[in-house]
């Protein structure tokens, strides 16, 4: 079986997901006629389900008693003590398009807590990846996140839920928050962006309703890389909201989003390499 320290688990990842996104390359611009989902505009492809398949079993190749969960179906329970957390195509709309901005996420959880990731850009042909205690890393050369002091001037990554009540809240705290930073972006991969954080191409994401295989390996990553982490659990089940960003602007980010209204319930949690605060 393969090595089972966090490093390990990282490389594995990142092996995979290399692969996996070479797929990607390959398909992507093909025609697709893509089903949906939760929405009608949460789209899922035949790539999406090849793509977990594939990751899979590669996985299970490797380490075979571990357990898996994935945003196609996939839910495998293991003997090891480890769970793979996947998303074969973080921003499956991008990827139907062509549109840069979709991603493979691989994270490797042990007892509750997520110890090794990569995420792997396949039209960048990036590579993200962390192991806890070890610090974040792009195509193998260490990233840290911006250091980032005033809110004003700082770039903010979202995302938007695919149920139209949501959309609308979520509109409606854009109203609040777009004129107190820099600017907004919206690329449609929260792994991407959690890991764009980590890299300094934003100072900091947040968005709400995400999924575990959404924000596994990329929170990972952002920590590592110095982000300020809010993550689920912190507010009511509706909220669900997700922040990282750089330190300097962390609390003050969290409050602008509570006095928005897109939560209900505050509470600030904050995830800083190994320190939990």
């Amino acid at each position: 079986m393969a090595d089972p320290t966090p490093i390990g688990l990282r490389d594995l990842a990142v092996e995979v997901a290399g692969r996996t996104a070479a797929f990607l390359r390959r398909e992507v611009g093909r025609p697709h006629d893509p089903d949906t989902k939760s929405s009608g505009t949460d789209f899922v492809t035949a790539v999406d389900r090849a793509s977990e398949r594939r990751i899979v079993d590669a996985l299970a190749a490797a380490r075979p008693d571990d357990g898996f969960k994935g945003e196609e179906g996939t839910d495998e329970p293991g003997t090891s003590g480890v769970r793979w957390v996947i998303d074969p195509i973080d921003g499956t709309t991008n990827f139907v398009f062509a549109h840069p901005g979709f991603s493979v996420s691989i994270a490797a959880e042990v007892d509750g807590t997520i110890v090794a990731g990569a995420v792997a850009d396949p039209m960048h042909d990036q590579i993200f990846d962390a192991a806890i205690g070890e610090g974040a890393r792009c195509n193998g050369q260490p990233i840290r996140v911006r250091p980032t002091t005033e809110l004003s001037q700082a770039l903010v990554a979202t995302g938007f839920s695919y149920r139209p009540d949501q959309r609308r809240r979520q509109a409606r705290a854009l109203e609040i928050i777009l004129p107190l930073i820099a600017d907004i972006r919206r690329m449609g991969s929260a792994a991407n962006d959690l890991c764009g954080v980590a890299l300094g191409r934003v100072d900091a994401y947040y968005e709400t309703g995400l999924s575990e295989w959404d924000l596994a390996a990329g929170s990972l990553i952002a920590s590592e890389a110095g982000a300020v982490i809010r993550p689920p659990g912190t507010a009511g089940p509706d909220d669900q909201l997700v922040v990282a960003a750089a330190p300097g602007i962390a609390t003050e980010l969290v409050a602008l989003i509570e006095r928005s209204g897109l939560i209900e319930r505050p509470g600030l949690i904050e995830r800083s390499g190994l320190t939990d605060i």
